[in-house]
């Protein structure tokens, strides 16, 4: 049996796919000052092992969840306020990211400075590719996440 305390107000992301934890927290911006409870390569019966984050006073915006659904697409994120969960959403791969990532390419007119672009990224899941809008560039899998 496993006993971790709950948490009264935060997100706890659950599902993270085996050994994914800490690229999630990561791209959440670390622990910072909130308490930060993470269960690695836990038994499930859905997946054979299972990562979980639990994180005090930090809730996860849009942005963030396209970002957390390219690392760990089966991740379910918990919104807990009070003690009580009141939102559980599974995350959902995005079709396109917009302003998050910098794409890896020198030549690309997002990486000019007297160039003010977003870059934007489509998404392809089977494998999972993102791919420059500007430069058609393509990047295989987390490499932009990690980068």
């Amino acid at each position: 049996m496993m006993m971790v305390k709950h948490i009264e107000n935060g997100t706890v992301i659950d599902h993270i796919d085996g050994g994914k934890a800490l690229e999630v927290l990561k791209l959440m911006g670390g622990p910072n000052s909130s308490t930060v409870v993470i269960a690695v390569n836990v038994p499930s019966t859905k997946h054979k092992k299972k990562d979980i984050l639990k994180m005090e006073g930090v809730y996860v915006d849009e942005r963030k969840l396209d970002l957390i659904s390219l690392i760990a697409p089966s991740a379910t994120v918990n919104i807990i306020k009070n003690g009580k969960l009141v939102e559980k959403r599974p995350v959902k791969l995005p079709t396109e990211v917009s302003g998050v990532l910098t794409c890896l390419n020198p030549k690309c007119i997002t990486n000019k400075d007297r160039e003010p672009v977003t870059t934007k990224f489509t998404v392809e899941k089977e494998p999972l590719r993102l791919i420059c809008v500007y430069c058609n560039k393509e990047f295989e899998g987390t490499s932009l996440l990690t980068a």
